[in-house]
């Protein structure tokens, strides 16, 4: 890279959003129908880019293109900058009075018809001027959204001794912070013997056959029975909510579920739930790039999500 890109970095905000849309989208044509613009003035707000720089930015290889190592340098870059830009941008809009602004938030699918709905229904009423825009995700998808700056806020969990916990290592250099719980059900058949009195222990349902979820649900069950001494006989496995609750009222097996997804739809004919120990309740968490809070509209949201989850 030459002496006066280090010396006189002649770019600005909507350059390094350019670049982070090509890195994303994998083309100067996808990218410019990201950012809503026509493919040749993209390419020459890349051309005029590389003028400035005096260093190219994209490559071409075959017929398609690719980022240089400059234009990488920048993408890696972009997400911290133009948070910044836009934090500051946020705090100069409180100063004039105004109350509005976008927010992108992502967050997984038991909080789509309980929590976001809720959301919007709190921002609408106490802050109409802030849009929200909405994209369902498990949690480490949500937590890589708002690395690459694809999200503003992205809604997660996690469970007690999650090995693929979203909110360590992976989540390095970003927000994290704990906003609320949502506790574990056990999802029996109607009539069920462990179902007698209030919360219920796992080593009571050590026998039964088993239905699982996805693949991060199915290690946590495993996690789950582990700790109370057994390993259970997995039957059947789906992410389906709706399914699960149909085939524990028939009798294929029991299952897990969170009190969020049990609320997402009505609750079948010949099932019933039972709650677990408080103690193994999932965390729900917002993640943010660092000093993404100061941006008014994100702010907003947060302080809402955590009334929602109060």
């Amino acid at each position: 890279m030459s002496d006066r890109v280090l010396d006189d970095p002649e770019f600005d905000v909507q350059s390094l959003r350019v670049i982070k849309a090509i890195a994303d989208e994998g083309s100067i044509t996808a990218a410019a129908a990201a950012l809503g613009y026509s493919q040749p003035a993209l390419s020459q707000q890349m051309k005029r880019l590389e003028r400035r720089l005096g260093v190219p930015m994209i490559e071409r290889v075959g017929r398609s293109v690719r980022l240089t190592e400059a234009g990488r340098v920048l993408a890696r870059h972009a997400p911290a900058v133009t948070t910044a830009l836009d934090a500051a941008a946020g705090e100069l809009a409180e100063l004039r009075g105004l109350r509005a602004g976008r927010v992108r938030l992502v967050g997984f699918p038991s909080a789509s018809p309980t929590v976001v709905p809720r959301l919007l229904t709190d921002l609408a009423a106490h802050h109409p001027g802030v849009t929200i825009t909405y994209v369902e995700a498990e949690p480490p998808e949500a937590v890589e959204a708002v690395r690459e700056d694809r999200a503003d806020i992205a809604l997660t969990f996690s469970y007690p001794g999650d090995r693929d916990d979203p909110h360590g290592s992976s989540a390095s250099g970003l927000a994290v912070r704990a906003i609320g719980t949502d506790e574990l059900l056990a999802v029996l058949p109607t009539g069920h013997p462990a179902a007698d009195g209030g919360r219920i222990d796992m080593s009571a349902l050590s026998d039964e056959n088993w239905i699982a979820g996805c693949p991060r649900c199915r290690g946590h069950l495993l996690e789950l029975c582990g700790r109370a001494g057994f390993v259970p006989r997995i039957s059947f496995e789906t992410d389906n909510f709706v399914a699960v609750e149909g085939l524990v009222a028939q009798g294929i097996g029991v299952a897990t579920l969170p009190r969020m997804a049990v609320e997402s739809f009505p609750r079948l004919p010949g099932v019933l739930t039972v709650a677990l120990p408080i103690a193994e309740a999932r965390t729900i968490h917002v993640v943010t790039a660092h000093g993404a809070e100061r941006v008014p509209a994100v702010r907003t949201t947060l302080a809402a999500l955590t009334r929602v989850l109060a």
